[in-house]
């Protein structure tokens, strides 16, 4: 059947899509009067720039809206759908466009799908000014795009929907001529707020459903009724909130995941727990993290809880989903409520740093072990000192470091948890090394081999 007008059949989204600054909802952080972009926009002025946000935050419509009011010529491209040859026929037609005097904004959606090569086709263009580069892209531009297309566009940052933008894209979709021809629509009040949690700050994905509610109302005398039990059954499911196993929700959820924890907050890491797990992560994943957060932020100040965190990711890798998780919960909130310490991590971090600096020295003779009658020959073993046979089970005075290098003090207990009793343990070691060096004075080799007892590696 041909349609009347091919306009119709258009997604709601694209028929209400802004023309005017005034009619954009959202990115008031932006697109407020006074603020640098809203002024540049409504000027005409074009420079380069990169907008990144989560989709349907306005994108690709603020990119025409800026051609709009700067007369230029408008020319998309879709990374996902071109390649280095319709690249250069883009740079074909904007110095077609040039020799007619105009300018050209092009226009690349999902930029970040673009690989180095065609990143770098942009780059003598924009430096000529033959094009007004504009990128749009939902992956953090800092690791999906060229250093050398950054340097020369500046990034802005679109923020999902608030409530009351929402609310004004649904009252401009049931007012606005553009959107259902005119019809009434009797959106009940209930289902407002079930629309606005769906769509998840994403306009594209309100308008989406909103267009189906109204293809499923009872339509009489040019009103359209949409029943609260059609609503509740397409609704029902929710819709995937934003979540990208590559992408920044991702990175910024386990982030905030671990920062509450170390922040010794329960509800606040049951919360963001909750919503990776919702998003649709890899519980497993989230195992690895919590036994990472054991180590790394409580360690010694509490044992029990690497234990505890690697019993959860076995709960987990037995029982599965949904089962599984609440094993997760158990552990998060016991190692939020933990005493903290990174003491451990930090002393790792230390230690790390020096066996790359201070390359291959060599291992003390006296501690080497000596299973064969060459080893005990050249000296292997010849000096250790049993620690067991020494007074209170410990070798007071003994230098466990390399002999080019000074002995280091990497691990510094916390006065939280069991590292406090840790701490004084060190402490009454350090007591008895200055008691050894007072009595014995500097050490030599054959002043330690007339004191020391054979070990067993020795006898």
């Amino acid at each position: 059947m041909k349609l009347e007008n091919s306009a119709d059949s258009r997604p709601l989204a694209d028929r209400l899509r802004p023309q005017r600054l005034e009619e954009f909802f959202g990115q008031h952080h932006l697109l407020a009067p006074g603020k640098p972009l809203y002024e540049a926009v409504r000027a005409g002025h074009l420079h380069s720039m990169i907008l990144w946000g989560p989709p349907g935050t306005g994108k690709t419509t603020l990119a025409r809206m800026v051609a709009a009011t700067a007369d230029a010529e408008f020319i998309p491209l879709s990374a996902v759908l071109s390649n280095i040859q319709n690249i250069r026929q883009a740079i074909q037609q904007a110095e077609a466009i040039r020799e007619q005097g105009r300018r050209t904004i092009l226009f690349v959606d999902e930029v970040h799908r673009f690989n180095k090569a065609q990143q770098d086709a942009f780059l003598p263009h924009i430096e000529t000014g033959l094009i007004c580069f504009i990128g749009a892209t939902t992956e953090n531009p800092s690791f999906a795009l060229n250093n050398a297309l950054l340097s020369r566009a500046r990034v802005y940052v679109l923020k999902p929907l608030g409530e009351t933008d929402l609310e004004q894209v649904i009252d401009r979709a049931l007012t606005d001529p553009c959107g259902f021809g005119g019809r009434e629509i009797r959106l009940p009040a209930a289902v407002r707020p079930w629309l606005i949690q769906a769509a998840d700050g994403d306009a594209r994905r309100l308008l989406n459903l909103l267009e189906v509610l109204v293809d499923l109302g009872e339509e009489a005398g040019g009103v359209v009724h949409i029943s609260e039990a059609v609503a509740r059954d397409v609704l029902a499911g929710g819709s995937p909130r934003r979540f990208d196993r590559q992408g920044d929700a991702f990175y910024d959820q386990i982030s905030a995941l671990h920062k509450t924890i170390r922040g010794s907050d329960p509800d606040a890491a049951l919360y963001w727990l909750c919503r990776m797990l919702d998003g649709g992560c890899d519980p497993l994943y989230i195992a690895r993290r919590l036994v990472r957060i054991a180590s790394e932020d409580i360690g010694n100040a509490d044992p029990r809880a690497l234990r505890l965190a690697l019993d959860a990711w076995d709960a987990q890798e037995r029982l599965g989903s949904p089962e599984g998780e609440l094993a997760l919960a158990q552990a998060a909130v016991y190692l939020a409520c933990a005493p903290k310490s990174n003491a451990v991590y930090r002393a790792f971090q230390a230690a790390q740093r020096d066996a790359a600096a201070t390359g291959s020295l060599e291992v003390p003779v006296h501690l080497r072990n000596a299973p064969t009658r060459l080893m005990r020959e050249l000296g292997y073993g010849r000096r250790y000192r049993y620690a067991h046979d020494e007074p209170e089970g410990y070798a007071a005075g003994e230098n466990y470091f390399p002999e080019e290098m000074e002995p280091r003090r990497y691990y510094q207990p916390v006065e939280r948890g069991l590292e406090i009793k840790i701490a004084a343990k060190l402490q009454r070691l350090s007591e008895l090394d200055r008691l050894w060096h007072q009595r014995h004075g500097p050490s030599s080799p054959d002043t330690e081999k007339s004191r020391r007892k054979p070990g067993p590696e020795e006898s």
